[in-house]
């Protein structure tokens, strides 16, 4: 009776550490793919910037 008490107990425990771990991982890789959403916008930002400068420094280029 022992056995079973401490393998039902050890079982639960392990569902419950198995929850938190994929929990912990999901919450990580949204935070990783809020970040990257971040990053892409702040390039996009940049490399539009960055057109706008070369366009206006080199206006001989664009036709203008």
């Amino acid at each position: 009776m022992l056995v079973l008490v401490t393998t039902v107990i050890l079982y639960m425990f392990g569902f419950v550490f198995l929850y938190g771990v994929i929990r912990l991982g999901v919450r990580h890789g949204l935070e990783d793919v809020e970040a990257q959403r971040a990053r892409l916008a702040r390039a996009e930002q940049l490399a539009a910037l960055q057109d706008r400068t070369f366009a206006r420094e080199n206006a001989f280029l664009t036709g203008s």
